[in-house]
């Protein structure tokens, strides 16, 4: 079982038959990261950067990076030392996605183009902007109103996995 959100949109590249997430790679691992940490966290666990990139398929010294970048914004809490590591207090936990994607890729995914143009607007729209708009609202909903915490709940129950 893939670990597919609901509303997310992914296309089948037709030539490899690969599935395209939305995301850009540093925002997957970002959050993968997240809901591994949670899942730990739930258990009373802290967890270092090594198992964390080995669980979620990441490379070690890219993955430190976007934690780092994940504490400083105070959406991961860390300590350390020979018992630290990463973790999930309650409050974090009840942070929106929205805020994860935010802090890595911006909010570009909330109100950009489509098709990446910089003058798509609802007066000057592109080809494809009343239904990239429909999926763009969708999403923003999606990621505005889930909880870290309540993905982990799927993770815990068994419902989600973050790997093969």
């Amino acid at each position: 079982m893939s670990f597919i959100p609901p509303a997310f949109t992914f296309v089948v590249n037709s030539f490899t038959n690969d599935y395209m997430a939305i995301f850009s790679k540093t925002c997957e691992y970002a959050m993968r990261a997240v809901f591994y940490v949670a899942q730990k966290s739930h258990e009373g666990q802290k967890v270092g950067i090594k198992e964390i990139a080995e669980q979620i398929n990441s490379p070690e010294a890219f993955l430190a990076k976007i934690l780092q970048k994940l504490s400083r914004e105070r959406l991961i809490q860390s300590v350390k030392g020979p018992n630290g590591g990463f973790y999930f207090d309650a409050v974090s936990l009840n942070r929106p996605l929205a805020d994860i994607v935010s802090a890595v890729d911006g909010n570009e995914i909330f109100t950009g183009c489509g098709l990446g143009l910089t003058y798509c607007s609802e007066s000057n729209p592109c080809p494809l902007h009343e239904e990239f708009k429909k999926i763009r609202n969708q999403i923003t909903h999606m990621l505005n109103n889930t909880t870290i915490g309540k993905f982990n709940l799927g993770l815990i129950k068994g419902k989600f996995t973050l790997n093969k």
